[in-house]
Parts: structure tokens; sequence; C-alpha cells
């Protein structure tokens, strides 16, 4: 026996007697690409080795339009010319089956041009015999979604569904699931395919999606979804200082016209969130205006955010500095101290550069001062450290006119002492 297929199969039970089809008698639904059976056999369930039996797939009105399988004691399409092109090698039969009055075909990879209404006709029994079996192929693409056009108040947004069978809705949803009013839908045919457009506009922030239900055969496709982000939505926030001392800063942070409603947060410079005054929040013509202050005390770069949980979005962080006026005096100190410091070693290096240069006669320093008496001293302090030059000088082995003067080189120092 042939092995069964695993498929969507709507079977009835088929006795009738009637020469035209005129009403189904089973309804078959399949899928587009995979193989299907339709169901016949007689009413008297006799052995149909010997019999004839013929399928046909049937125009509008029942006119014959394609020959799909004939069985005629042991003689079918398989061997002898009849079948329709669009059915060759695509059909086959019960062989093990057969004595048990069961003349069902298997039709493989089933288009949707195969959809339609067949028959199963026992021209030779009496009474004569024939049934109607309907085949529906369903092509269930998903719907794509896209912005046509947008502006800060509105978007326009368009959901296609390409090539489907049976004829689709369409319809546009929004984050709850809620049905929305829409364009009215732009329907196409191209063969035996349908293509349907359906255009809304939005005007709010919101996680919008399109589906495409075939009620025909009971269908729904996966959602195409698409964000929207209107002006209504959190964007940067914008920071101000309020009020200011020399030990501490009112900042503020405020967001208008969003929606859906924002949380603020402050954070200083580590990222740490602050602790804040409790926001002011207001309404106005469904979107919200949030305002959130916050005393610091410290110099810091210091930055606010909006975060709307309900869409996932987060703004850009509002960024602001402050300076506390009154961690200069510390500053400053720190300053001057260094100044000081480094005036000390430099005049450190200075007064021994100064006392090496004289005393190797290099330098020869004169002070004048207002005191005679400490004038007179140190000159004569000076004029000796010349003589004791001198000695030196005379003494060394170099020839007398070797020697050099001693330099002209003289720093006044003037005190006022």
């Amino acid at each position: 026996m042939m092995k069964q297929l695993p498929l969507l199969l709507l079977f009835s039970l088929l006795t009738g007697n009637s020469s035209a089809c005129t009403n189904a008698d089973s309804k078959v639904i399949s899928t587009e690409g995979t193989d299907v059976i339709l169901p016949c056999s007689p009413s008297t369930r006799e052995n149909l080795q010997n019999k004839l039996f013929d399928w046909k797939k049937l125009g509008q009105g029942g006119a014959t339009h394609h020959e799909v399988f004939m069985w005629d004691s042991a003689v079918h399409y398989d061997d002898h010319s009849g079948q329709s092109e669009q059915f060759k090698g695509r059909v086959s039969h019960f062989q093990n089956e057969l004595q048990h009055g069961n003349a069902s075909i298997v039709i493989r990879e089933t288009k949707v041009t195969d959809s339609g209404s067949y028959s199963c006709g026992f021209p030779k029994l009496q009474p004569r015999e024939e049934f109607c079996i309907e085949l529906v192929v369903s092509a269930s693409p998903e719907p794509s979604v896209t912005i046509l056009e947008e502006t800060k108040d509105w978007s326009l947004l368009q959901c296609l569904v390409r090539g489907s069978f049976p004829e689709p809705k369409v319809e546009w949803r929004n984050s709850s699931g809620n049905i929305l009013p829409a364009d009215e839908p732009l329907v196409s045919k191209t063969e035996d395919r349908y293509s349907v457009t359906l255009n809304i506009t939005v005007t709010k922030t919101d996680r919008y999606q399109c589906v495409a239900t075939q009620e025909e055969i009971k269908h729904q496709t996966r959602p195409a979804h698409i964000y929207v982000l209107l002006n209504g939505a959190a964007s940067k926030p914008s920071v101000t200082i309020l009020e200011e001392a020399k030990d501490w800063s009112l900042l503020q942070c405020e967001i208008l016209g969003a929606f859906p409603k924002p949380l603020l947060q402050w954070t200083d410079s580590s990222g740490t969130t602050l602790n804040t005054e409790e926001p002011q929040v207001s309404e106005r013509g469904g979107s919200y205006d949030v305002i959130l202050n916050i005393t610091v005390t410290k110099t810091d770069h210091y930055q606010c955010v909006a975060t709307q949980e309900e869409i996932k979005h987060q703004s850009k962080p509002a960024h602001i500095y402050v300076s506390l006026s009154g961690e200069e005096p510390e500053r400053r100190s720190g300053s001057i101290t260094g100044w000081i410091i480094l005036s000390a070693v430099l005049g450190a290096v200075l007064f021994v550069v100064l006392v090496v240069l004289v005393v190797g006669g290099i330098v020869v320093v004169r002070v004048v001062s207002k005191d005679r008496n400490k004038l007179n001293q140190l000159n004569e302090k000076i004029e000796k450290l010349e003589d004791d030059q001198k000695k030196t000088s005379s003494q060394d082995t170099l020839p007398a006119d070797s020697v050099a003067d001693p330099p002209e080189n003289k720093i006044l120092l003037e005190s006022d002492q």
C-alpha cells in the first residue's frame, strides 16, 4: 500500500447519486508546495480493480476543464495519453486499496492553480455515482510594513500582502491589539493570487502591527511589526541652574510634550543616580511635561536622562557643569603656597650661586646702605676678599704678564636698611 503522507485533510464519507457536480461533498485545504489527498469511494465500497473511475477538474458551471486521473481495469494515464499537462507526473493512486473501494488520489507539490472543484465519477456503476471535492491550495505570505511619509506629528504607514490566496483581510492594530481605523484597502489580482495594500496614518508613538487573515481557510499570518517614534517621544531634556550660592546649586531638568510619560533621573559624573525632589508632572493634549529639580553641593559634571519604559526608549543625556564658589579659596590657597615654595627654592639657588661667584672672585659685590657704619664694614670685608684673591694669584707659577686682572663684573645691591 502507498505510504500515507502527512496532509491537512478534511475528509467526509462520500456518498451520492448525481450526474452533475453542483455542490461540494468534501472540502480539502492544502498549503502550496505540499502533497494532498483527494478522497473518493463509491457508496458500495466494492472492489475497483476491474472497474472504471475518472477524476476531472471542473471549470465554472460544471464544465470539464482538465483531465486529472483515470483508472480503467488496470489501465490509467501513466500508460496512455489524455492527462492534462498541469497534472502529468504529479498524480498517483492507492493501488493496494482498490480492492477496498478506495479511489482516492494524491496530488504532489500542490500549486495555487490546483485550487478548484474536482469530480470523482463511477460511470459504469448502476446507478452512476459522481462526487465533488473542493480543493483550496493556500498561499499565505507574511505582510511587509513600512513608513511612507512622516512629520513630527504623524506617520503614514503601509502594509502590503503580495501573492496571497485566498484573498486576505488585512488589519492594522496597536500594541494593545486593538484594531485601528485605516484607509480603504487596495486589492489587485494576478492570475489566482491577490495583493492587498492597506495604509494608515498614526499620531502616537507606539509599536504597530499588521495582520492578514484568510477567513476561508481559517488562517492568520504572523503579524508584521513596526515602531513609530513621533515628536511626542522623549528627546533630549533641557537642564539649567535655577539658583546658586557659594556652597550649593539648584538644578532643573525639564522635558515637554512627551508620550508615554517619561521618568527623569539625575546622575553625577560617575553615573550614580542621585536623590532628588519629587517630579512635577502635568498632562496636556495626551502628552506629558515633567520637571525634576535637584540641589547639589559639589563641583562636578551632572546629567539628566529621560526613560520611557513602555516603549523601551531612553533619551540622550543633557549635561551641565557646576563649579561651586565655596571651593575656590582652597584652590587659590594651594596655588599661592605653590608659588611661595617655588620662589623660596629659586631664591636659595640664586644665593648659593652668588656666594660661589663672589668667593671665586668672578663677581665683586658692592653694597650701598644708608647706614654708613654697616656700609664701611661690608666694604672692608669685600676689600679683604680682593686682597686675598690677589695674594693667591701672585703665588701662581705662571708669568706675571699672564695673570689676568681681577674681573670688572660687579653687582650693585641697594638696601634700604
